[in-house]
């Protein structure tokens, strides 16, 4: 019966020292592939000034140059491998992962990590900010709203890591049957209490401590479509075990159980 006990404790082993060795392979892979992806020659040019981050929260409409802008949608749009989500009563979307678009995506992973906009976060936070680890799946990913009735329901963006966390969105595509040719996807958040709208025409920034401000994306109705970039900082990317195993659990909503090996 030890024997026995012993053998399968092993077995456990050697299994869970393979999967950290695969992991650790993965990353290395990732990481080699990120600094492929990223071009020195990409600029972005951001000359706004910092907005004031009322209630934990700033937007800025018309945030790139045009052009600059249209690289980053066609990139998007572009993108076919849509992972969908859906929890019962609170989401239901598609989603494009970092590591997919560090494969796909140059314009918009040299985007998420130019000095520039981290520079620009950071004067309107007042805190020096930086991207989150390169295992976070939701560190940089596309959001898609494309069928009927995708939505998310109120929540935070919890943080998982030891300093604070912000998350940043642009807005990449929004058409449908609203006011202004928009969708019907609205993000809307709490403030003071109070629910508030936050237009989310294209090309708009909105910043916001997702810790602090809850917040919400309507239902899109038919023949709608809805697309943004969401880019999580932070001031301190280290985190605990627990604040690990949470941001796992946390990211099988999104991009199911393999989540739990990242």
């Amino acid at each position: 019966m030890i024997g026995a006990s012993l053998a399968a404790g092993g077995v456990a082993g050697a299994l869970v020292g393979a999967v950290v060795i695969r992991r650790r392979r993965h990353y290395r892979r990732l990481a080699a592939a990120l600094e492929m992806a990223l071009s020195p020659g990409a600029r972005f040019d951001i000359h706004h000034p910092a907005p004031v981050f009322d209630g934990w929260l700033a937007r800025v409409a018309e945030f790139l140059p045009q052009p600059q802008f249209e690289l980053i949608r066609r990139e998007a749009e572009a993108l076919a491998r849509v992972e969908r989500n859906y929890v019962p009563a609170h989401k239901k979307g598609g989603t494009i992962a970092y590591e997919t678009l560090i494969s796909t995506a140059p314009a918009i992973v040299s985007l998420y990590h130019s000095k520039t906009l981290q520079d620009f976060i950071s004067r309107t936070v007042g805190v020096k900010v930086i991207p989150t680890p390169l295992h976070d799946q939701s560190s940089l990913s596309v959001l898609v709203y494309e069928r009927p009735g995708d939505h998310i329901g109120w929540h935070y963006d919890h943080n998982f890591y030891r300093g604070r966390h912000f998350t940043v969105l642009l807005p990449l595509h929004n058409r449908g049957h609203d006011a202004n040719g928009l969708s019907h996807a609205h993000l809307s958040a709490r403030l003071g209490g109070v629910e508030t709208p936050l237009p989310t025409a294209p090309n708009t920034l909105i910043m916001f401590e997702g810790a602090k401000v809850l917040h919400k994306v309507s239902a899109l109705a038919a023949d709608e479509r809805r697309i943004v970039l969401s880019m999580t900082y932070c001031t301190d990317a280290r985190a605990n075990l627990p604040q690990a195993a949470a941001r796992r659990i946390k990211d099988t909503a999104f991009y199911g159980v393999r989540a739990l090996w990242t």
